[in-house]
């Protein structure tokens, strides 16, 4: 995989700008839709939450992607911050 030094687009951007945005969802109605609280998908929209392979299945299901979509998203953004990290820097 071919990493650059901007940091990738993270899942709760994609989430906001890409879906719920150009279709007209708020975080209540994503959450109906998902199935969960609304505090999960508030954490997910604002970057507190990492998508996990069940939430990856749930939004996969609702936006009638695939769960790779979303956990490939989540996978760059983890690699990213850990390749950044002050502690990983640190061992070059």
């Amino acid at each position: 995989m071919l990493m650059t030094t901007r940091k990738p687009v993270t899942v709760g951007e994609i989430l906001v700008e890409e879906f719920m945005g150009p279709m007209g969802l708020t975080q209540t109605a994503l959450a109906e839709a998902m199935g969960v609280a609304r505090k999960h998908v508030n954490e997910l929209c604002n970057d507190r939450r990492s998508v996990t392979a069940p939430t990856a299945l749930i939004l996969a299901r609702v936006f009638d992607n695939s769960p790779e979509f979303w956990l490939n998203a989540q996978r760059r953004t983890d690699l990213w911050e850990a390749m950044h990290s002050p502690r990983e820097l640190a061992r070059i």
